[in-house]
């Protein structure tokens, strides 16, 4: 796939997991937030929780299964770090989620997969 089309996969599927994670009641506060240490796909509150979620796209959905690792993860942390005072309100929950999306599957929405 070129780097293009894998782009555009990815756009693709960051703006599915924000078509459903509004579905479950979630606000977008933000999308594509980058810093030095890396990149958060999409922020997101509901209720007294903030969520921070990266969001993986592939082609199948058994391509999903090796889609994350500590690495990726690390940097998303980092990243989280940096800006969650911008986010988060006093006494809100912070969360690390990820999204797993697939054309013609349901979304997979992992929670809470990163613990400092």
């Amino acid at each position: 796939m070129s780097r293009a089309a894998a782009e555009q996969l990815g756009r693709w599927g960051e703006r599915r997991a924000a078509w459903w994670l509004r579905l479950k009641g979630w606000r977008i506060l933000d999308q594509r937030v980058r810093q030095r240490a890396g990149e958060i796909d999409l922020i997101a509150r509901r209720g007294r929780t903030t969520a921070f979620i990266e969001v993986k796209t592939r082609t199948t959905v058994a391509a999903l299964d090796l889609a994350i690792d500590e690495y990726r993860l690390l940097r998303v942390a980092a990243a989280v770090q940096a800006v969650s005072h911008r986010y988060a309100r006093n006494g809100d929950d912070i969360r690390i989620d990820i999204m797993l999306i697939a054309p013609r599957s349901w979304p997979r929405h992992l929670v809470n997969v990163w613990h400092a």
